[in-house]
């Protein structure tokens, strides 16, 4: 389960409209019990509406600012958007998933008028989707 706050929600939306026509992108930070507590938008290293790409600086620089916090906090996954396609993960966004290990994927899909997240654990070419709480702080 991937929990989040109306206002990283509200980020992660306004961040997936903000990079069109590309595809969207950003880092998850939080409690190993899918509790977001940071969302850090990323530039899309591919600038492509058909995939993305995190510089991998990006994730070491996320990854350090976690670490110096005083809370226990780690990368728990990925956001990115879909221009044209459902939230549901790509054979790329699968073939990804396996450098990644057991990250959350939190998919903005902006096919249709209102945007549709759905989040994935895609672990040895396996995909789960599994549920979204967004609320209060």
């Amino acid at each position: 389960m991937l929990r989040l706050r109306n206002d990283q929600w509200l980020q992660i939306v306004g961040h997936s409209l903000d990079c069109l026509p590309e595809e969207a992108c950003g880092l998850l930070g939080g409690r190993p019990d899918g509790t977001v507590e940071l969302f850090r938008p990323c530039a899309n290293v591919d600038r492509s509406a058909r995939t993305y790409a995190i510089d991998g600086l990006d994730v070491l620089r996320f990854e350090r600012e976690l670490e110096g916090r005083s809370e226990a906090l780690e990368v728990l996954g990925v956001v990115h958007s879909h221009t044209h396609t459902d939230a549901y993960p790509s054979p790329t966004d699968v073939d990804r998933a396996a450098l990644l290990g057991d990250w959350h994927f939190l998919i903005v899909s902006l096919r249709h008028p209102e945007p549709v997240a759905r989040s994935y654990r895609i672990v040895g070419g396996e995909i789960v989707e599994e549920p979204i709480v967004v609320g209060q702080a």
